[in-house]
């Protein structure tokens, strides 16, 4: 592989020229657009001449034939039929923006409505000074890098590096335009791993669908993986991205791969569905966390109030200031009928945020009790560049295989277990994930990549195997497989009797006794609770009345279960279904430490006051 961040400083050095003409947060709006058009510049350049050397051939066609016919010529999904290329801009320094204008104009069609989602003309005419030679020094500069030898993983990884750091220097969201590419490519893993029988056919097509694509990483990784598993499978990619500058991107990587770059939509995903009509066979994504929906509020309850379930968004609407959910949601209506698998990174909030009868609650339940949700892989923390916060990524299928019918698989991926055996001497590598020697942001470790017994490979394995081992057994601190029923719950509302001044009970007109609302209370049901037995838990069916009666009775012998007022939620506490009792230490263990520690600085202080 290409040093990518070698090709990233040599670009990141040419954003130095800016400095006084520029401010830092804005060096990206000349740097991106450029390095996209010195991208391209590279990738035709072998076919260049053969291009000009035919337009004359057909100066009578109309633009689009003439579109067609060099896209052959060029051997792309795109051409350039100017003149003028990076070299030949460097020739004439008192006519760069003019030539600069003439080259981009020269691109066909689609790569010319890429660049335009840049706005880069208004960045040509800003630097255009005469008192300045900020734009050909630049260009000059450009012309040095060669991107020619990067492929589209490696080029996606420059681009990401320089988002970054762009994001970095204007205290913007880095981690909103990209995934870590180890990430997606366990995602992948987990995606494709039950398919892997079908996707061996010869000439098999899939397609795959990222409706917050951000600069195409997703898509990438997911072209690839397919490719080297089945050279003759072809996997076409869908997307839609709201911002201007990462869509661009994205739609010029297309381009270049031979991808249909009209498959990449722009705009917002929840107020317009530019792939409306459209299904797919995968479905991946890293929504930004934490998203506020206000600005498309009010399109988004009209839907969910109109069409309901032959809508997007009939299960429900999350709180306003986290529209997580509303990108499952989204995915979920984009499900074949034939079946789909979904692979979508969450942070804790769409577990468990919002009690019984709340949209996060509600929608959670539609999904389990319709048998959509696979697994949930718990991460380890500081993944991402722009938070340390632990994350999950879900996996949704509308078509389970019979063994997981009806379950829901959790695997702690965390490597927390890991960390302890290291410190305690046990084990001398970790089986998740790698500390960087060098932090990226906030991204200060990796999911190893290489290997069956660690990281992506020890991951898919779990996945796969999908095995509940008794306690006890190695495995069993890393999976856990339950019943949908076993997320479910009834929550219920408990009174009490109010009473007069003498001490006895006020009664209403139907005879019953009033409820004294200051008492009142609330109390969660499981559907299922744990019983142990023969040193086995079993998962056994409880009622209201059941877990009234044991729980609540005893200690409140006149309290009462208001039943209309009960409401089912779900929710997905991870953390307690992998917690593991640590007795306290005993109270000789902490005097003798005490002790010694007492005696130690005894020992101490005789030293300094020799």
């Amino acid at each position: 592989m290409i040093n990518f961040k070698e090709k990233a400083n040599l670009i990141w050095q040419v954003a130095d020229l800016l400095r006084g003409d520029y401010k830092q947060s804005d060096y990206g709006k000349v740097i991106l657009p450029l390095t996209v058009l010195r991208r391209l510049d590279c990738v035709l350049k072998p076919t260049k001449q053969k291009v000009l050397d035919f337009l004359p051939k057909i100066k009578d066609k109309s633009d689009s034939a003439k579109d067609l016919i060099l896209n052959n010529k060029s051997g792309h999904n795109f051409h350039n039929r100017s003149k003028f290329d990076f070299e030949k801009l460097k020739d004439e320094p008192d006519k760069v923006a003019a030539n600069l204008r003439n080259y981009i104009n020269g691109f066909s069609a689609s790569a010319r409505e890429i660049i335009e989602y840049f706005n880069f003309d208004d960045q040509i005419e800003r630097m255009d000074d005469p008192n300045s030679d900020i734009l050909f020094l630049i260009i000059k500069e450009f012309a040095e890098i060669d991107l020619a030898d990067m492929g589209s993983m490696e080029m996606g990884y420059v681009f990401e590096e320089l988002i970054r750091r762009f994001a970095e220097q204007s205290n913007e969201t880095a981690g909103e335009h990209f995934t870590p590419r180890e990430v997606i490519k366990l995602m992948v893993n987990l995606l494709f791993i039950s398919d892997s029988k079908t996707l061996t056919k010869e000439g098999i097509v899939k397609t795959l669908y990222d409706p917050a694509c951000g600069t195409g990483g997703m898509l990438s990784v997911g072209e690839k993986h397919l490719n080297d598993f089945n050279k003759k499978a072809k996997l076409e990619v869908f997307g839609q991205e709201i911002n201007p500058e990462s869509y661009a991107i994205c739609k010029s990587d297309m381009l270049i791969k031979g991808q249909n770059p009209s498959n990449i939509k722009f705009g917002n995903t929840f107020t317009i569905d530019g792939l409306e009509d459209e299904q797919f066979d995968y479905m991946l994504s890293n929504p930004p966390f934490g998203v506020d929906w206000k600005k498309a509020q009010k399109i988004i309850k009209a839907e969910s109030e109109n069409k309901g379930f032959s809508g997007r968004f009939g299960a429900g609407l999350p709180r306003i200031n986290d529209g997580s959910l509303l990108f499952l949601l989204h995915m979920i209506s984009k499900m074949k009928a034939s079946g789909t698998r979904i692979g979508i990174v969450f942070n804790g909030s769409p577990l468990f945020t919002g009690q019984a009868g709340s949209g996060e609650s509600n929608i959670r339940k539609w999904i389990i009790e319709n048998d959509m949700l696979e697994a949930i892989i718990a991460m380890p923390d500081q993944l991402f560049y722009n938070t340390g916060i632990a994350t999950y990524v879900w996996i949704l299928n509308n078509k389970k295989s019979k063994e997981r019918k009806g379950k829901i698989q959790l695997i702690n991926a965390t490597g927390a277990k890991d960390d302890e055996l290291i410190e305690e001497g046990k084990r001398d590598f970790n089986r998740f994930y790698e500390k960087m020697t060098k932090s990226l942001g906030n991204k200060r470790k990796q999911i190893i990549e290489n290997g069956e017994e660690k990281g992506i490979g020890f991951i898919t394995k779990l996945y796969g195997d999908f095995e509940d081992l008794p306690a006890g057994e190695a495995g069993n601190q890393f999976v856990k497989i339950y019943p949908n029923k076993f997320f479910g719950y009834q929550r219920v509302t408990v009174e009490q009797p109010l009473l007069m001044d003498n001490g006895e009970l006020k009664i209403d007109n139907k005879g019953n006794p009033k409820p004294d609302t200051t008492k009142r209370d609330y109390e969660n049901i499981p559907f299922l609770r744990e019983v142990k037995a023969h040193g086995r838990v079993s998962l056994v069916p409880q009622t209201i009345e059941e877990y009234f009666n044991r729980e609540v009775k005893p200690h409140l012998p006149n309290a009462w279960v208001d039943e209309s007022k009960t409401k089912v939620g779900y929710e997905i506490n991870f953390t307690k279904y992998f917690y593991e009792f640590k007795p306290l230490r005993s109270l000789d263990e902490i005097k003798a430490d005490i002790l010694a520690l007492e005696e130690s600085t005894l020992e101490l202080e005789k030293k300094v006051l020799k």
